[in-house]
């Protein structure tokens, strides 16, 4: 029995420090070291959720290359069951430019998945029975899941999405808003449409968050709630992975039997603590988990 399985989401960032965001017009610029590291966000929730203390699977498909080895080892470093299946195409990569004050640009390489459904339709009703909730990842071949994920699942077990830095229009994300019961999505391009998405999508609990700004809850049967941004246990290093470990925290809260807008403010705080770290591999005690 695993306490979350998440869907798809494993690649390898290239972290890269830069001076500024934008980066200044020039022919080279010296820079840190830069690091390879597990990444992506299917590996942040996962990542932060096994920091939190829940027993968690993750299903994805790998490129059997150097940065799929990343991934293996960092993954073999927790306790978190991988079930993976060969991507021909090679492992998905990100390369993040992170400024001096955390903030970030992502260049995504997104390897599309070709052929036929990497896992079986059994096979994946298995691993979602065994779940107790269910993240999907906004990945190619997880969309086409979506049925047998839906359908799979265990009576009063939820589903959840990341759409990211969906504009509201895009026909990629439909699917999985509407197969979801609890809808992330950033509002750095919905603006004041957020609230009129968050109304077409009920009776989906949507969370529209806004990095230091906060975030706005928007229940299935009650009014928004605002969502104050938590503060900072330190300097910020790096907040990619942020949201991932906002959706891990929410998710971990819930399942321990906390109400909507208490779940919300604690994934508030442990999204403001992985921002303290460089990395989605987790130290201890890092992430709070109360």
């Amino acid at each position: 029995m695993f306490d979350l399985l998440v869907i798809g989401g494993l690649g390898v960032d290239v972290r890269t420090r830069v001076p500024a965001l934008p980066l200044p017009a020039a022919d080279s610029l010296t820079v840190p070291p830069i690091d390879l590291r597990i990444g992506n966000t299917g590996a942040g929730v996962a990542l932060a959720a096994h920091a939190l203390g829940l027993r968690v699977a993750l299903v994805d498909v790998l490129g059997a290359d150097p940065a799929g080895d990343v991934v293996r080892a960092a993954l073999a470093r927790t306790s978190v069951h991988a079930v993976l299946a060969d991507a021909p195409a090679g492992t998905r990569r990100s390369v993040n430019l992170v400024d001096s004050g955390g903030r970030r640009m992502s260049l995504y390489d997104p390897r599309p998945w070709q052929g036929p459904p990497p896992f079986p339709p059994d096979a994946l009703t298995a691993l979602v029975r065994e779940a107790a909730h269910v993240h999907v990842s906004i990945m190619d071949w997880a969309r086409d899941a979506l049925p047998v994920l839906r359908a799979g699942l265990a009576e009063g077990v939820g589903l959840s999405t990341d759409l990211h830095d969906w504009d509201g229009d895009n026909p990629y994300h439909h699917p999985f808003a509407e197969a979801a019961d609890l809808v992330f999505v950033s509002g750095v391009r919905l603006g004041d449409r957020a609230e009129k998405l968050a109304a077409e999508l009920a009776p989906r609990t949507v969370l529209v968050t806004g990095g230091e700004a906060g975030a706005t809850l928007h229940p299935a049967d009650g009014p928004p709630v605002p969502v104050p941004a938590a503060t900072l246990p330190g300097a910020v290093v790096d907040s990619n992975g942020a949201g991932d470990a906002f959706a891990a925290g929410l998710i971990a809260a819930r399942l321990r039997g906390a109400a909507l807008p208490d779940a919300a403010g604690y994934a508030a705080r442990v999204a403001a603590a992985a921002c303290t770290h460089d990395g989605m591999e987790y130290p201890p005690g890092l992430l709070p988990r109360g």
